[in-house]
């Protein structure tokens, strides 16, 4: 089993047909869901499912809603991004995550992968998107 980063080749197939709209306040709903590290992640993920999601005090099944950064674009790319979210008071460890769309039967979108296991105890599990900019945002078409 392995969590490998990637954008979901079927969200690219989506995007292509109009499935995801990503207008801050009135669009689609995001969320991101925790996953242990015997889970199956990659570009090949279509959707979220709770097969080896995380559990444990502080975290429900189908994780956090996000909120979106308005897309936007700098030079030749586009990109959008999301706010920072937190689980509280938490106990949890995760390997990776996976973004997906609510909205839209639930199609994944980003897996993330943390690079190793990460723990909190009774503590703030929080995850840090990259800065919004052509460079560094978590969704960028070039």
């Amino acid at each position: 089993m392995a969590i490998t980063q990637a954008m979901c080749t079927s969200f690219k197939t989506q995007l292509l047909t109009g499935t995801h709209d990503f207008t801050n306040g009135t669009g689609d709903t995001f969320k991101v869901a925790l996953f242990t590290s015997s889970a199956t992640l990659d570009a090949t993920t279509t959707a979220y499912s709770t097969s080896n999601e995380v559990t444990g005090t502080g975290y429900t099944a189908g994780g956090n809603t996000l909120t979106n950064v308005t897309p936007t674009s700098s030079g030749t790319t586009a990109f959008t991004d999301f706010a920072d979210t937190t689980w509280s008071t938490a106990t949890i460890t995760a390997r990776g995550a996976l973004i997906y769309n609510s909205t839209e039967a639930d199609a994944a979108v980003v897996v993330l992968d943390f690079g190793s296991d990460k723990t909190s105890t009774a503590g703030d599990f929080t995850i840090q998107f990259p800065t919004a900019d052509a460079s560094n945002a978590i969704i960028r078409i070039a």
